[in-house]
């Protein structure tokens, strides 16, 4: 008996209920280097509690005071994600397939460790359906090959889901499915650092996933839908995204916050665009409820954070969809008139009056347009659910693919194999063509 009063004399059962904290602060471990032990143990954002002794069963019959039940309800607290870092060891999602190239037939393997030198030809494109990736329960928004992981290649979905396909595997091809996100998925880029991938959509935010571990490393909370994504092409630790407000934000990984924001009062932003240089880029966005002639598409400047030019595009069009040619001074924008329309990169950016690509449509439907590695092909989705290869020098259309029976959305050229692309549809359907 004296040990139990011992035990229990420190608090009362009248004493009221402590009142846990509104915002408990998490505590980030991520500076600590890791120690192996012979047993291991739970990580928890609050570690000065006894987290051993609450988490014992209690025996049949034993009381239990208010204090410990107070504690008891902040460790279930605790599990509640940081808004930045999120605990690895609490997320896991689906694991289907292997993402090893050792699964690849070895003709497949051959050709892409052995990257051809110089640019490659016109006469390589696209001809036909090559691999048919299906997966998705709705509209796929966007795809993206690896540039470290070749093989590997990552649509986004309005089913709000992330799959990463190892496309020539001999198994199962779709080898994991995410579902991080709890709304539709807009847009999906892999990182330069490795099996990387970084996607954004209608919850809000950007996630950065490791593919390999299937673990979800960083969210980066925005009080927008963010609609597109965009690494830096020479720091990659550096992203911009753009969302529904017409907020559009640089962010730097390594620390989970924004770097720069430019500001401009703009509608929804549609698309983003680094130049080659990375010391500029070009955003696009829905100004149908303003000026027309004014912040359809404007030029910044990344490091200053204003605008080089908002006078480039006046006509009265919005552009789902900008890119800039890997070698040659100009960027091109995909028009909701139907045709993709060329800007000099040079100031005063002006809009060639003389060539543009045509003949695919666009009819409100998100269609992306992207340029082949060599810069000499320049590929588009359309409404009609074909795809478009042009000439990228003359403009002239050189081949018609028809891939779906509904819009096909978006485009993206192999990195290494020159006559590959993959593309996506508004029906779910993920097509690799060869």
């Amino acid at each position: 008996m004296d040990l139990l009063f011992k035990a229990y004399s420190n608090t009362s059962d009248d004493e009221p209920e402590p009142e846990p904290d509104p915002e408990p602060k998490p505590v980030n471990h991520h500076h600590l280097p890791f120690r192996p032990s012979k047993r291991p143990k739970p990580e928890y954002l609050f570690p000065t509690l006894d987290l051993q002794k609450r988490e014992e069963a209690p025996l049949p019959g034993r009381y239990i005071s208010k204090r410990e039940r107070a504690l008891a309800g902040a460790v279930s607290q605790a599990h509640e994600p940081n808004p930045i870092h999120r605990d690895h060891h609490v997320i896991n999602q689906s694991v289907l397939g292997s993402i090893s190239e050792l699964d690849l037939p070895h003709d497949v393997l051959s050709l892409m460790r052995h990257k051809p030198k110089g640019r490659t030809q016109l006469s390589q494109i696209p001809g036909k359906l090559s691999v048919a990736l299906h997966g998705h329960a709705k509209a796929v928004n966007a795809v993206h090959w690896s540039p470290t992981h070749v093989h590997l290649l990552a649509s986004a979905g309005m089913d709000q889901t992330i799959c990463i396909w190892n496309v020539w595997s001999r198994g199962q091809k779709k080898a994991r499915v995410f579902s991080f996100h709890n709304a539709a998925v807009k847009d999906v880029k892999w990182s330069q650092q490795g099996p990387f991938v970084l996607s954004c959509g209608y919850d809000c935010s950007s996630r950065l996933i490791d593919v390999e571990k299937g673990l979800e490393s960083l969210i980066f909370r925005d009080d927008q839908v963010v609609g597109v994504i965009k690494f830096h092409p020479d720091d990659s630790n550096l992203f911009l995204s753009g969302g529904s407000k017409g907020r559009l934000r640089l962010w730097d990984v390594r620390t989970g916050k924004v770097v720069h924001e430019y500001i401009r009062g703009l509608g929804p932003i549609l698309d983003v665009e680094f130049s080659t240089d990375g010391k500029q880029f070009v955003s696009s966005s829905d100004v149908s409820g303003s000026n027309i002639s004014e912040n359809s598409i404007i030029v910044w400047d990344i490091s200053r954070q204003v605008p080089l030019s908002n006078e480039v595009y006046a006509e009265a069009y919005t552009c789902p969809c900008v890119r800039y040619h890997p070698f040659d001074p100009y960027f091109v924008a995909q028009s909701n008139g139907n045709y993709i329309a060329i800007f000099s990169s040079k100031p005063p950016f002006k809009l060639d009056k003389y060539k543009r690509f045509e003949s695919h449509g666009v009819s409100g439907f998100p269609i992306k347009c992207n340029f082949s590695l060599d810069g000499e092909k320049l590929a588009s989705g359309s409404s009609d659910g074909s795809i478009y290869l042009y000439n990228s020098r003359s403009s002239v259309l050189v081949k018609k693919i028809k891939a779906y029976e509904e819009a096909c959305v978006d485009i993206a050229f192999h990195p290494i194999l020159s006559n590959v692309i993959a593309s996506c549809s508004w029906n779910g359907d993920v097509s690799v063509f060869e």
